[in-house]
């Protein structure tokens, strides 16, 4: 496996970082996640906008501009000889002190990861997920901005383990007003009599995968509505599907042990799972 790191490629055991990174040390940091399906990656541009937005965000100037990023994921890709699979791009405030100071850190650290990616959920796509509505709350926006794609993400990494511990597939999250968020590492949707729903993204990622599917519900003259959601929107939707680069377009079948609709995927889900199949058989950048 060739890693991408700061300048050059190295075998995954001479991939190394200092233990004085503050992306270590603090997740003082950004990250991305992409999928490449036979032989192009998906939608290259639009993540690669997104990680250069969320260094903005953070005040964090990356040392190569993103046509140079754009070149590196493709190059690790060849390197490691994938068609199809998931990269990860990393950039991190680098190398400081002990201390918060990001002035300390004179040089951020870059690096790309490019590994095969199978479907993330197995056979539970035709099956359905269960998902538990858990205790952790989204950082709120006035805190930690869910639209940065930090490499703080305790957050959701605290809820995905709830939601283990108590037999769930995923987690859903909601925030500190109670509304509806999103999952564990993606946005969420609910359909109910043939309209979907999804929250604001104002406390949730601005997913890629997201406004793939919105785009596929609008080509398939589905109509979808932005609103606040709480816990009666999960329990009475006729279905319910999250959506995110690795799990692609994912049903959930039962919440907090309440069966949703049929207890099946629902006909919604399924159209717009074959439509997201099909955007990413014509669409891409050539690897």
């Amino acid at each position: 496996m060739w890693i991408y790191l700061d300048g050059r490629f190295v075998q995954k055991e001479e991939a190394k970082v200092s233990v004085f990174d503050h992306g270590l040390l603090y997740g003082d940091g950004v990250f991305e996640g992409i999928r490449a399906y036979s032989g192009k990656v998906f939608r290259l541009d639009a993540h690669v906008d997104r990680l250069y937005d969320s260094a903005k965000t953070i005040d964090l100037k990356p040392p190569v501009s993103r046509e140079e990023m754009k070149a590196l994921i493709l190059e690790t890709l060849r390197r490691n000889g994938l068609s199809d699979g998931y990269i990860r791009p990393v950039i991190t405030r680098g190398v400081g002190d002990l201390g918060l100071d990001p002035r300390k850190c004179p040089k951020p650290t870059v690096f790309i990861i490019a590994v095969e990616w199978g479907a993330m959920y197995g056979d539970l796509y035709e099956k359905g997920l269960t998902a538990i509505s858990v205790s952790v709350r989204r950082n709120p926006a006035e805190a930690l901005p869910p639209n940065a794609k930090t490499l703080n993400y305790l957050n959701n990494i605290l809820a995905k383990q709830e939601s283990y511990y108590k037999g769930g597939d995923e987690a859903i999250i909601f925030d500190t007003n109670g509304y509806l968020s999103e999952g564990s590492g993606d946005n969420i949707f609910v359909v109910k009599n043939g309209i979907i729903q999804t929250p604001p993204n104002l406390n949730n990622l601005r997913g890629i995968t997201q406004q793939v599917v919105l785009e596929c519900a609008k080509d398939l003259g589905i109509e979808v509505r932005w609103q606040n959601m709480g816990y009666f929107d999960l329990y009475t939707a006729d279905e319910v599907f999250v959506t995110g680069t690795a799990a692609e377009v994912a049903p959930i079948v039962k919440i907090d042990g309440r069966t949703i609709g049929t207890g099946k995927p629902g006909p919604v889900t399924k159209r717009l799972m074959a439509a997201f199949r099909e955007v990413t058989k014509r669409e891409g950048t050539p690897i």
